[in-house]
């Protein structure tokens, strides 16, 4: 029976030790997550910073007084208005990219380096504007992000925060700049409309000056080789007359030379003395006659001697080309 007592008495006192042992192991054991960092203090002091995995703590001394994230954030800074070099009031629009690399400055450098930062990129950005006009807060976007990315990252250091990037989501001017923008670009590209468009008449007359000329060339060439061909053409054509007249004469005198062939000659040139008085009887009423027409065997004689003094000039001169 004491034995039972005692059993019973041991069970009542371990179940309570086995609770708060539960409990000690809760508070002592920490898993981080990947990319966070604890921030324990001990009796209220830092006293170090618990990364990725398991960590041990000592329960009611230690406690876990910050948790912060590692991972890069995006920060949406509010849109502000700034005034630009040439008194100008914009709207601005930007994005901040932030990391935490000291959990322990992020936690006990600043109260809250979230809301820090973005005022800081605020003022930067005022201050970086401020010194430029409007056209080149739109031409150098780049190197405003760079500069504003320098000035906060610097300011940052102390606080354990790592400014990677700072980028301008959007510029607005005022209504009436914004008019007065789309004016002159619309005019800028009209410009350049009629710049081309007077460029494309330019090549347009150009090629066809450049067509004409080819064409007269071709032309002056055709009608240079066409008058080539046709005094060839006529030489050749003279040439093969004259060939052909003292062949012809040639004949004609060998056949003078045979029995009957001066009677021939008499015969042909009575027919053409006929034939010739005979045109012109029909061309034209008015007529000149020879007196002595009547006398046919004397003209047909006369005609002769002249074809024999013809053919023996022409003859002559053949043979001393030849």
């Amino acid at each position: 029976m004491n034995e039972f007592l005692t059993n019973t008495t041991m069970i009542y006192w371990l179940i309570p030790l086995g609770f708060f042992f539960l409990i000690f192991l809760n508070k002592a054991i920490y898993i981080v997550p990947q990319k966070q960092a604890f921030i324990v203090q001990r009796l209220g002091k830092f006293h170090r910073t618990l990364y990725a995995g398991l960590n041990l703590t000592i329960p009611m001394v230690d406690k876990i007084a910050y948790r912060h994230s590692l991972k890069e954030r995006a920060i949406d800074v509010p849109v502000q208005v700034c005034i630009t070099n040439d008194n100008i009031a914009v709207e601005v629009d930007a994005i901040l990219y932030l990391q935490v690399m000291d959990p322990g400055k992020a936690s006990y450098g600043i109260s809250d380096y979230l809301f820090a930062t973005t005022q800081l990129a605020q003022t930067t950005i005022r201050s970086v504007l401020g010194k430029l006009d409007l056209d080149q807060t739109f031409r150098e976007r780049d190197n405003i992000n760079s500069l504003i990315v320098e000035a906060v990252d610097k300011a940052s250091d102390p606080w354990g925060i790592k400014v990677n990037r700072y980028e301008i989501k959007d510029i607005k001017p005022p209504k009436s700049i914004n008019d007065a923008m789309e004016k002159q670009m619309r005019a800028e590209r009209e410009k350049r409309a009629t710049i081309a468009t007077s460029e494309g008449e330019k090549q347009a007359r150009i090629n066809r000056a450049s067509g004409e000329k080819q064409e007269l060339i071709q032309k002056s060439e055709g009608e240079k080789q066409k008058r080539i061909n046709e005094s060839e053409g006529k030489a050749l054509e003279i040439q093969n007359i004259s060939k052909a007249t003292a062949n012809g004469l040639m004949l004609i005198a060998k056949a003078t030379q045979q029995k009957g062939g001066k009677d021939a000659v008499s015969l042909r040139i009575a027919e053409q003395y006929v034939k010739e008085f005979g045109r012109l009887a029909k061309e034209s009423n008015t007529m000149i006659i020879p007196a002595n027409l009547s006398d046919l065997s004397g003209m047909v004689a006369t005609a002769s001697r002249l074809f024999n003094n013809e053919k023996k000039k022409d003859l002559g001169a053949y043979l001393k080309t030849k």
